[in-house]
């Protein structure tokens, strides 16, 4: 499993990005995929997740509403689309993936990382 972040980028408060992630080694097959952020200083934190058997959708308290991931099993890719940004959602943003299907919230759960891609959201 080879995953790759892309789609960061800098907007401005209230701005929407899409966020995408693709298994470019075309080898996971299924579990769950998620996204992680790491913003200065701070931990790295779950974001949102999407189980790729039935689509079912995970997201923290903080993006809720306001974040939608989805994924597409042909492509092997799963996308985090933010709307409504806001200067505390600028980090850098992980998509993470497990072959189990038990969703988890914590980071070493999840076995397979991106690179990162990073967003900055100016006030």
């Amino acid at each position: 499993v080879q995953l790759q972040a892309s789609g960061g980028g800098l907007v401005q408060t209230g701005d929407s990005l899409r966020l995408s992630c693709a298994d470019s080694g075309r080898t996971f097959s299924s579990g769950v995929l998620a996204w992680f952020r790491q913003a200065p200083g701070k931990e790295r934190a779950f974001v949102a997740a999407i189980r790729s058997t039935d689509g079912s959708t995970y997201y923290a308290d903080s993006v809720k509403g306001r974040f939608t991931v989805s994924r597409d099993n042909g492509e092997n890719a799963v996308y985090l689309q933010m709307n409504s940004l806001k200067p505390e959602d600028t980090a850098i943003y992980y998509c993470a993936a497990r072959n189990s299907l038990v969703v988890h919230y914590t980071r070493q759960q999840y076995r397979y990382w991106g690179q990162g891609t990073l967003v900055t959201v100016s006030s």
